[in-house]
């Protein structure tokens, strides 16, 4: 269920009832891409815009940005976790569909007297206490600007700049399902306030490291194809380990797109990407086509996400992970 009227309503009522001098932290989830760190900043300067002027942003873990979004608008509200106010009175969490992403910043939202969820994954826990969670919006940015238009804020380039390279992230440059009659039109309408988007897909798509390059071609070089997979679909998987990022000299972002030429296969429905992350500890992103719900799996194994994008934590070696995977699809589509 999209959000209800009185969902935002609520929602309007906790931003427009911190004050000045008031405390709100916004927090978006491990490892941000760009749709986590584009809304949560977009809105971030939209509530500056609204006069609130204790505001920061942050995220769980390694303080981090990856390179693509290092020159985002709204950066000067970033803090490590560590500094980050501990008693807000206002806590918005983006892009996060169970607390677990949110470590041990958890316990902020948990111990704020307002706390506001905005999200589009369609296996939110439902956390929080006033719930924006869209599953058929295409980024969490689509709530953000909704948020921000009930509140009376106006888009200007720097709130624009943050949206649209959101909205463009997670729908792959609007080539993905979820791209609607409605994402062009905000997408048009994020543009008007004079972004570039050129500018924009370049630094954020089409800019790597000599190192990045030569990191995705030895990852995607060991890739595995299981045509038999998948109820008879197919699926292609690969992994890379933290000694590959080391010897590339490459921060762990870099990793974070190559589901995206892994799931080109044409042989292959189902793509998988094992990323480690610590000894025996692995990321695990799962894609799909459109023939088979890869967020069953996902689910199944503490992980969460959408029907055709999802991931979790698994551990062991990566063909066992997979192995893992595998028996999951085939025990999801029998």
């Amino acid at each position: 269920m999209s959000p209800t009227a009185e969902q935002w309503a609520a929602a309007v009522a906790a931003v427009r009832s911190a004050g000045p001098d008031d405390e709100v932290l916004l927090i978006c989830h491990v490892n941000p891409d760009g749709d986590a760190l584009g809304s949560m900043l977009g809105l971030g300067l939209g509530l500056r815009r609204l006069g609130l002027t204790r505001l920061q942003a942050t995220f769980p873990g390694r303080f981090d940005v990856p390179e693509p979004y290092a020159s985002l608008p709204g950066l000067d509200l970033l803090v490590p976790e560590s500094a980050a106010f501990a008693d807000p009175r206002l806590v918005l969490v983006f892009d996060v569909a169970a607390e677990s992403r949110l470590g041990a910043l958890a316990g902020r939202l948990t111990g704020a007297p307002c706390s506001v969820v905005l999200d589009h994954h369609a296996t939110n826990t439902g956390f929080g206490q006033v719930r924006l969670v869209d599953p058929l919006a295409a980024a969490t940015s689509v709530v953000a600007e909704q948020l921000l238009d009930r509140l009376g804020v106006p888009l200007d380039a720097e709130i624009a700049e943050c949206l649209y390279v959101a909205l463009a992230t997670d729908t792959g440059s609007f080539k993905f399902d979820m791209t609607t009659v409605a994402v062009h039109e905000l997408a048009a309408r994020l543009i008007a306030t004079g972004i570039r988007p050129g500018d924009i897909s370049r630094r954020v798509f089409d800019t790597r490291p000599f190192g990045a390059m030569k990191l995705t071609g030895e990852v995607l070089g060991r890739a595995v194809l299981d045509p038999a997979a998948a109820g008879g679909r197919g699926m292609v998987w690969t992994w890379a380990t933290l000694a590959d990022l080391e010897r590339h000299a490459q921060p762990p972002y870099v990793l974070d797109t190559l589901i995206d030429p892994v799931r080109s296969v044409a042989e292959a429905d189902v793509s998988v990407l094992v990323k480690e992350v610590a000894a025996n500890e692995w990321a695990v992103s799962l894609r799909s086509k459109g023939a088979v719900d890869v967020s069953g799996v996902a689910i199944s194994q503490g992980g969460g996400g959408h029907r055709l994008a999802a991931g979790f934590t698994g551990y062991g070696e990566p063909a066992d992970v997979v192995a893992g995977v595998r028996r999951l699809l085939d025990d999801f589509l029998n």
